[in-house]
């Protein structure tokens, strides 16, 4: 009878255990996609930055090797990502291409001026910084203009920041119900064992002593969980990039790192804290009220 009844309560706790260790995981579910939305959203903006153009005009009759000149300069400007020179004759190629038919061999002549494209650095790509660098090659003699879409960098930059706000307050709000969600799991957990934690405080062991193997589970609970978040993030990974192949653009290995990392500290954390929390309480009650 006595075993059976052992056996019946170490299933109970097994299954107390397992419940636990999947609740928390889901919540950690939950906080890691959140995770990478904000770590696709911040490399979406830097790709969509990174791709704004600046057209640099060069005047009729410029050498290429002055123009070539010119390049590198504006290659060793802090604020550049790349630049990239654009011949007349490619030029013409390219509107020949977009078009449809051979504009030159219709006009007899090609109209077009050599460029050079110049893209910025995402840190850099708004409308004070181009201002200050259009200004600067402006006043280069080979320079005859710099053409940008001054309102799509104005719409591109505010757009981006909305979001963000708005991801940002998404963010706060689900990492407080996630903390709430894991602490009353962890609360429940511990409420079972609530009679075990009395019994050892009545037999003379220490408050530390109990409280070690309850935040050695908590811990360990947390770090299973943890990993079975980060396992079902790769899958979701996995799946949206078979979906949706142009997310390799936005790929970036070590960032999401840095975010399974978080997941599994953000479940340890929590769980051994709420477990500390769970098991003193329990500690400072009178008997009579654990049957409440």
């Amino acid at each position: 009878m006595e075993e059976f009844e052992e056996s019946a309560a170490s299933k109970k706790t097994k299954t107390v255990y397992i419940s636990t260790v999947i609740s928390i995981a889901l919540v950690l579910l939950m906080l890691g996609l959140l995770g990478l939305i904000l770590v696709h959203a911040k490399n979406l903006s830097n790709y969509v930055k990174e791709n704004i153009v600046l057209n640099i005009i060069v005047n009729e009759g410029a050498k290429e090797v002055d123009v070539l000149a010119l390049q590198k300069q504006i290659d060793a400007n802090p604020y550049i990502l790349k630049t990239q020179y654009v011949s007349k004759e490619l030029a013409a190629r390219n509107l020949t291409k977009d078009l449809g038919e051979d504009f030159v061999e219709f006009l007899g002549y090609n109209p077009l001026l050599s460029s050079i494209d110049v893209y910025m650095k995402a840190e850099h790509a708004n409308n004070a910084s181009i201002t200050r660098l259009s200004q600067q090659l402006t006043r280069n003699p080979l320079v005859k203009e710099v053409i940008y879409q001054k309102s799509l960098i104005d719409m591109v930059n505010q757009n981006i920041r909305v979001i963000g706000l708005v991801i940002l307050a998404f963010a706060v709000v689900l990492l407080i119900i996630a903390v709430a969600l894991i602490n009353n799991t962890i609360r429940l957990a511990i409420y079972s064992q609530r009679f075990l934690i009395k019994s050892m405080q009545l037999v003379g062991a220490t408050k530390n002593f109990i409280r070690k193997p309850f935040l050695g589970y908590g811990i360990l609970h947390g770090l299973i969980a943890g990993l079975i978040a980060i396992i079902l993030l790769l899958l979701t990974l996995y799946f949206a990039q078979q979906q949706v192949p142009e997310l390799i653009i936005l790929r970036n290995w070590f960032e999401f790192g840095l975010v399974f990392t978080a997941v599994i500290g953000v479940g340890i954390f929590i769980s051994g804290l709420s477990t500390y929390f769970a098991v003193s309480k329990y500690l400072r009650l009178k008997m009579y009220k654990l049957y409440k």
